[in-house]
């Protein structure tokens, strides 16, 4: 069973000029062949998303134009312009649109779907969209149409700001991507506008960010990041929020997007493993998306100086939105005109930054969470999410029941590369059901290939065990399969168990269900609308690997080692010197040394 959004990484697309090109011509084969007599462009089994899509494909076929002249263009440019201005602005307020702020305004907007009342909700982030087709427009359209169609674009074009911004409340759905794709529109427009209008409307632009994203960020894993709907980031928005980003730096200059883009890209790169495989999220657990993050991971590759480009995106939609049948659908088609026009080309290596939130390494990666737990361990081609117990999850020490992850206090993390070897030391104070402090030291190494975890805490009663993970997929090729195994080996008695309960908070890894699936099984609200990771956090059990206590630690102290990667007998000693704590492999030294004068812990490594 492979999973079904997490496919190629996005760097693998070809981005020349001739690829694009290439692109644009099917694009152009497809609409011509599609071309209605009204001059409709939208795919016949588009339903919902569809207020924006036919003028979407005007857009891409005005940049073909531009970039070919094929004389068969101009006639289906002006068609399908006249049937968006014709058919799909909206002037008359949709029933049961509940984000109103003044009532029969006038103002043209867009619709989620074309049925008076029909899901009205969505009808904001459309209007959007169609705000974005329509200044792509009218970017692309010189020779085209005429001054009197062009200025009726440009009309249409400032109501649909003037909606957005006045008729309704802004980003009713709390969706960064949505927020930052209006502002993108906003400074777009302005430049088509004449002054003094074309100033206020950038000022406002501006302004909107400032206290509509800027001011309800959201902190994670130690960056302020634009919230989206409802978390601080989406595995699937969050890049479409880079790339809106990206494209609002390009075209205004203003610092503060290049700023908030960099702090975006390097969460996204310490988050992400370094096969590209990404999970969790406010809206969507697994689902990437794919053209639609170009733009921003390729930008910010290069100001940050890391392989964004790794990221797995839906390759079904490598190049625009398609639907069921590989047809071509208009919605987000200003991505790819944007991407197109930008001559950024991705940065492939990766960056050699230590990552608070990340230890990466050849093709071993583990991504951390803001209390230093791994959230996803990559070693051997192998996905491993944080395992349930009890209802709590982590990566820890379990004793009694009790998961020892959760720190009571400030998290030390130092960050050594020695001899090829890379690693990451976690001290962490922890409290148990007894009351009684504890620091976890997590030692985390590894020579790119395999990947050595050993953690200590002082003695713990009753037959404690390290919860080490719940091995989740596995790289198939350029697809992501579903797995419950990989190669794993530790130092004390190793066990790999299932759930014995049934039913949707207990996560068996041999069923053939995601974790977004389960995640959204137990989130409150209709796929979709409900939080999946909230869901997920409701999950009782989980498949696991128990790691037992390594063999003769020192009295006070339990160890558990366990090395992910590779089968191959481990065998681990610890032992208690002067300089610290030793740890010593076949591969590695390791001495965790006591804490420095600002309190924190001392890491000294050496390959065997």
């Amino acid at each position: 069973m492979h999973l079904t959004h997490q496919r190629g990484p996005l760097h693998d697309l070809p981005d020349s000029p001739q690829a694009y090109d290439a692109v644009l011509a099917d694009v152009v084969e497809q609409a011509l062949a599609r071309l209605t007599p009204e001059g409709n462009l939208e795919h016949p089994d588009c339903v919902d998303d569809i207020g924006d899509t036919s003028l979407g494909i005007t857009s891409l076929l005005a940049l073909a134009w531009q970039r070919t002249k094929d004389p068969r263009l101009p006639e289906a440019v002006r068609r399908s312009l006249a049937f968006h201005l014709r058919e799909r602005v909206y002037t008359q307020d949709n029933p049961g649109y509940p984000n109103l702020r003044a009532r029969n305004s006038g103002l043209p907007y867009a619709r989620y779907t074309l049925a008076a009342g029909a899901h009205p909700i969505g009808d904001w982030p459309s209007t959007v969209w169609a705000l974005l087709q329509a200044v792509n427009l009218l970017d692309t359209a010189d020779g085209l149409v005429d001054d009197e169609r062009r200025g009726e674009l440009l009309e249409v074009a400032r109501g649909y700001w003037s909606w957005l911004t006045e008729a309704t409340f802004f980003n009713p759905q709390e969706a960064g991507n949505q927020a930052i794709g209006c502002i993108v529109g906003g400074l777009m427009l302005a430049s088509h506008l004449p002054s003094p209008e074309r100033e206020s409307v950038r000022a406002r632009a501006l302004e909107l960010y400032t206290d509509e994203i800027l001011a309800h960020r959201v902190r994670d894993r130690g960056a302020l990041l634009p919230p989206e709907h409802g978390g601080a980031y989406d595995n699937n928005y969050g890049p479409i929020s880079l790339s809106f980003l990206a494209q609002a730096h390009r075209v205004s200059g203003e610092e503060v997007f290049a700023q908030d883009g960099d702090a975006l890209a390097r969460y996204i790169d310490a988050r992400l493993t370094n096969g590209g495989f990404d999970n969790g999220g406010p809206r969507y657990s697994e689902q990437h998306s794919g053209f639609e993050s170009v733009l921003g991971l390729r930008y910010f590759s290069r100001r940050i100086g890391s392989d964004l480009g790794r990221y797995r995106g839906d390759t079904r939609w490598g190049r625009h939105a398609v639907k069921a049948d590989g047809g071509i659908d208009g919605h987000f088609a200003w991505m790819l005109v944007w991407q197109i026009q930008d001559a950024t080309r991705w940065h492939r290596e990766p960056s050699s930054t230590a990552a608070r939130h990340q230890l990466r390494a050849g093709t071993v990666s583990v991504a951390f969470d803001d209390r230093m737990t791994p959230s996803l361990v990559e070693a051997g081609g192998t996905y491993y999410l944080p395992a349930a117990v009890g209802r709590q999850h982590g990566f820890g020490p379990v004793t009694d029941g009790f998961l020892l992850c959760r720190p009571m206090g400030e998290v030390r993390v130092r960050d050594v590369r020695a001899d090829g070897l890379t690693a990451k030391l976690v001290t962490k104070p922890v409290v148990g059901r007894d009351h009684v402090l504890r620091h976890v030291r997590s030692l985390y190494v590894t020579d790119g290939t395999t990947l050595w975890t050993t953690v200590a805490v002082e003695r713990l009663d009753g037959t404690p065990y390290l919860l080490a993970g719940l091995p989740y997929a596995e790289d198939d090729g350029d697809r992501v399969r579903r797995t419950a195994e990989g190669a794993v080996a530790s130092a004390g008695a190793l066990r790999l168990t299932h759930p014995d309960a049934q039913g949707p908070d207990h996560f068996d890894a041999r069923a053939e269900t995601t974790q977004e699936q389960a995640a959204f099984a137990l989130a409150a609200d209709p796929r979709g609308y409900g939080n999946p990771d909230e869901g997920w956090r409701h999950l009782i059990s989980s498949t696991a690997l128990e790691v037992g206590p390594a063999p003769d630690a020192p009295d006070d102290l339990h160890v558990f080692a366990v090395r992910y990667g590779s089968e191959e007998k481990l065998t681990v000693s610890v032992e208690r010197g002067e300089e610290g704590l030793t740890v010593r492999t076949a591969a590695f030294t390791a001495v965790l040394g006591d804490a420095d004068a600002q309190g924190e812990p001392e890491l000294a490594l050496r390959a065997a």
